[in-house]
């Protein structure tokens, strides 16, 4: 098979269709009485930009994506780890106690499962006919009131204090709150109180030697839930039309 310049063996052919075949089955078919799958991020995309979600989760035109952040992956990961030590002990980390925050790395069976990325922590939502889904990184538990709080690792290097004063921030915010609604839908007790913790690298250090050091700051955030649901239903909507919404006003994918 030749296309556009380039030849494809027989098996290549079969894995091309298998993959288009696969993109197809993950799109929203408005016939379909099952439940849809919608990730926190397509959320999140729908609040950003409506028509690039209905291109996306419709028509399987999506935005171009970047380069993976795998630094950011890696702080992650030690961070995990570090907290995994400190709950296998049922003890405090050290950050937390320095922080003056009563809580312990929690214990639960679903965890490993719902900070496993496309599996994460997982609602059918009836009301909008989503199976609603999201990875978190971590879970406290509050010592005095016995409530599950959400933490999240950021990862920067700049300057400038890090903070959640930026108007683009509102997208970790909003990720918290879809976290916090997912853990309560389940009958969990969660704290409207959760927590970042924002590693940042420090660049004014003379020297490497293979070593980059970060300042942790913890941040603390109170969410609010009261939008998830009438957006849900609103993305549902908005999937269910016959055509694709206006672009956004500040939208720079549709813009180009």
């Amino acid at each position: 098979m030749v296309k556009k310049g380039l030849v494809y063996a027989e098996g290549q052919i079969d894995r091309l269709s298998e993959t288009m075949m696969a993109r197809k089955t993950r799109l929203f078919d408005p016939g379909s009485s099952a439940l849809f799958p919608l990730s926190r991020s397509k959320l999140d995309l729908y609040l950003n930009c409506p028509r690039c979600f209905y291109l996306d989760r419709r028509l399987g035109i999506g935005r171009p994506s970047g380069p993976p952040f795998t630094l950011n992956s890696a702080v992650d990961q030690l961070l995990k780890n570090e907290f995994d030590e400190y709950r296998a002990k049922g003890k405090p980390h050290p950050m937390l106690l320095e922080a003056g925050i009563a809580a312990v790395p929690a214990q639960h069976p679903q965890l490993e499962i719902w900070r496993q990325n496309f599996k994460g922590v997982r609602v059918s939502h009836s009301a909008s006919g989503f199976e609603v889904f999201g990875a978190i990184d971590d879970l406290w538990m509050d010592t005095n009131t016995r409530e599950f709080i959400i933490a999240d690792y950021k990862a920067t290097a700049k300057d400038a204090e890090v903070s959640l004063d930026a108007d683009w921030q509102i997208a970790y915010k909003r990720q918290m709150e879809v976290y916090q609604w997912l853990l309560a839908s389940l009958g969990l007790p969660v704290s409207k109180r959760s927590w970042f913790v924002y590693c940042n690298g420090m660049k004014s250090e003379p020297r490497f030697d293979s070593t980059l050091r970060f300042k942790i700051k913890l941040i603390p955030y109170d969410g609010d839930t009261a939008w998830v649901e009438p957006k849900l239903i609103d993305a549902r909507r908005c999937l269910e039309a016959d055509t694709a919404p206006a672009p956004a006003v500040d939208c720079e994918w549709c813009e180009y």
